[in-house]
């Protein structure tokens, strides 16, 4: 069953990222392995050559993959954190930056032959018009490729939480964040007018020294809840203790304390006609 949609906080998103831009290389690994995943998927596309579109560029690091296939002054990055839209320019002198928001692009119909995003549309609350937007301003014949967390991200967090909020006999409901579901993505891909040539989803695991280490790290690259109807704070001071006790107890290894994260990459195509 796919869990319900949730609405996203754009405003407390922006200034989550924006602020911790200066932070996110040091912090980000395993975005930076998805960029590497997704890169290498591209790899194998036949793009049209044209503008090449990075939509929620980070601080550039799939831009930057990106330039061994689409001259710099043909590429243009995007995101909803002015701090990032900033660290991606800087980066990247030779592309073209601006704000703009996933939701509603910021472009003219049919302005690239390319668009590519990475570990951002788990963060936007309707799949389909947001691809919707993508194959509006694809050329036709254009290819659109993707990656983002799907719904087993942070499994490990989410059903601690979960056990912990219940026991604590408040009445509350965990507050995690959901992911979406490879067969969502797919269909999103679809109802937007796409083709969707290829999809599939893998695990990435990091491993930390404790649960608080987890958070910091999460915390440092900006990726805090979004929701716009969460409580403030992750937990009370109990269920913290609770969830910490829970994620030592049923996941602890020789190599620490294991963070998983699904990644679905999708490779979509606009048709000619």
């Amino acid at each position: 069953m796919v869990p319900p949609v949730k609405a996203i906080d754009s405003e407390r998103m922006r200034g989550n990222f924006s602020s911790h831009a200066k932070d996110y290389d040091s912090y980000a690994s395993v975005q930076k392995r998805v960029v590497e995943l997704l890169s290498g998927r591209l790899a194998a596309v036949a793009l049209q050559p044209g503008p090449c579109l990075d939509i929620g560029t980070g601080t550039g690091a799939l831009a930057a993959a990106m330039l061994n296939r689409v001259p710099g002054n043909q590429l243009v990055v995007m995101d909803i954190a002015h701090g990032m839209t900033r660290a991606a320019a800087g980066r990247l002198p030779a592309v073209s930056a601006c704000d703009g928001d996933a939701r509603q692009l910021p472009f003219a119909n049919q302005a690239f032959a390319c668009v590519v995003s990475s570990s951002v549309y788990q963060w936007v609350d309707c799949l389909p018009s947001a691809f919707a937007e993508v194959a509006r301003v694809l050329r036709p014949g254009g290819s659109f490729g993707l990656a983002l967390f799907g719904e087993k991200t942070l499994f490990e967090l989410r059903s601690c939480h979960c056990r912990a909020v219940e026991d604590s006999e408040t009445g509350r409901t965990s507050h995690v964040q959901n992911f979406p579901v490879l067969d969502e993505v797919a269909d999103a891909i679809l109802a937007a007018g796409l083709a969707c040539d290829d999809i599939s989803a893998g695990m990435e695991v990091e491993f930390h020294l404790d649960v608080p280490d987890l958070l910091r790290q999460l915390k440092q690259i900006g990726a805090s809840n979004a929701t716009a109807d969460r409580p403030r704070g992750l937990a009370s001071r109990r269920v913290m203790q609770s969830m910490i006790k829970f994620y030592e107890q049923q996941y602890r290894c020789e190599s620490g304390l294991p963070a998983s994260y699904e990644v679905i990459i999708a490779i979509a195509s606009k048709s000619l006609r």
